[in-house]
């Protein structure tokens, strides 16, 4: 068993538990099968990552994390470490809720295909032609006529990055916009800061604008359309926006920053108007169940198969634009997908509060992997997670998936 050296971030009575949570939970559910790539997860090379994913939460101070492959449509194997709760005694586990951030825009982006296959909106379309506030943006580059659905997709429509640039730094101040009208009134000081469609940045108001698209075309409000489109016909029971229901709230994970080596509770936190950018929430299982959809790994004909067309999830998978070279080479922009393309990966990140996490799978390969984490550093005594995530997303991606670049 290996060495917990995170006890000195708790004190003595939550040390014991957390020990004790460290142990290692690995279940292994199906036998495992042959990616694209022609390779097979062994015993060894689960362990070999599982290994490095102990080391890391308890060497650092990790409270509580999660991680998974998925094959063919299934958790064939998984390790739940740590604590999702310290004050409520409560380990990780299979049902345990984590806050996936930005992976939520890959939901909105499939949301807007879905629109797309149906004929409500073209993907070169003018945004301000749903979203008119829009038209108060500032853009030096030329109308605000040229900044299309897809610009925003692709995060290469000139927008900046942060939501809500203006905070004071003063505990009343909203965390994020609380609501569109917020966000609207920023526009007139808001600023296209490149030519649209020449290059990436990566913009959370951008994936407002088209959550607030989907609201217009549909006639619905953003989480009653995904919970309606994709999470019903998923089957992903557990996974919700913002805060917590009541008859989940039990299997919530805490989520912590490490101050002057202790563990610090966030609570629970809405979004706001930037929802569609990164208010999901739900268990391992539920990731399982998108990644499986993502891989094709669901039953044709059924309504999991009918979200939207393997043709269409293909076209998000193309290069949009170049974002730079990275730990797992090359990284381009598809529609609200990182692409690898020297390994033919797809996947996307998440980090809000102090949760972190990532996806990352193998579109035609059925195999894809999870992994989630509830604590963050908020000083120099607390854990890099961001780090953490980037080093144990490198093992696990070319250990478990194998490489066939496209």
């Amino acid at each position: 068993m290996p060495t917990n050296s995170t006890t000195s971030l708790i004190d003595a009575p939550r040390a014991v538990r957390w020990t004790l949570a460290t142990l290692v939970a690995v279940s292994s559910l199906a036998a495992p099968t042959s990616s694209l790539a022609g390779q097979t997860v062994t015993d060894s090379d689960w362990e070999r990552v599982a290994a490095e994913h102990r080391r890391h939460v308890t060497e650092v101070g990790i409270v509580g994390s999660s991680l998974a492959l998925v094959e063919n449509g299934r958790i064939t194997r998984s390790q739940y470490l740590g604590m999702a709760d310290l004050d409520r005694d409560r380990r990780v586990d299979a049902e345990t809720l984590y806050h996936w951030a930005s992976i939520t825009k890959t939901f909105t982006g499939v949301a807007v295909m879905q629109l797309r296959d149906r004929g409500l909106l073209r993907l070169d379309d003018p945004i301000v032609d749903y979203v008119p506030e829009l038209r108060e943006v500032h853009n030096p580059f030329g109308e605000m006529d040229e900044v299309t659905v897809r610009h925003l997709l692709s995060h290469s429509a000139g927008f900046r990055g942060s939501t809500f640039p203006w905070d004071g730094g003063e505990s009343w101040q909203p965390w994020e916009p609380p609501g569109w009208t917020n966000l609207a009134a920023m526009m007139p000081w808001t600023q296209v800061e490149f030519e649209p469609g020449s290059r990436f940045q990566y913009s959370n108001p951008g994936i407002v604008f088209l959550g607030r698209l989907i609201e217009a075309v549909t006639g619905d409000v953003f989480e009653a359309y995904v919970e309606k489109n994709v999470f019903r016909p998923l089957g992903m029971s557990s996974a919700y926006f913002d805060g917590t229901p009541w008859h989940l709230a039990e299997h919530r994970a805490e989520n912590y920053r490490v101050v002057e080596n202790q563990p610090v509770a966030n609570g629970d936190f809405n979004t706001g108007v930037t929802v569609s950018n990164g208010g999901l929430n739900g268990a391992v299982a539920d990731l399982a169940r998108w990644i499986a959809f993502l891989t094709g790994a669901v039953e044709a004909g059924s309504p999991a198969a009918e979200v939207l067309s393997r043709s269409s999830l293909h076209e998000m998978w193309q290069e949009v634009v170049p974002v730079g070279d990275m730990s797992l080479g090359r990284e381009r922009m598809g529609l609200t997908f990182w692409l690898y393309p020297d390994h033919g990966w797809v996947g996307h990140t998440g980090s809000q509060r102090s949760f972190f996490s990532f996806i990352l799978f193998d579109p035609d390969g059925r195999r894809g992997i999870i992994a989630a984490f509830n604590t963050a550093g908020g000083d120099a005594t607390g854990p890099d997670t961001r780090a953490i995530l980037n080093e144990l997303r490198e093992i696990a991606a070319m250990t478990l998936l194998g490489s066939h670049p496209s």
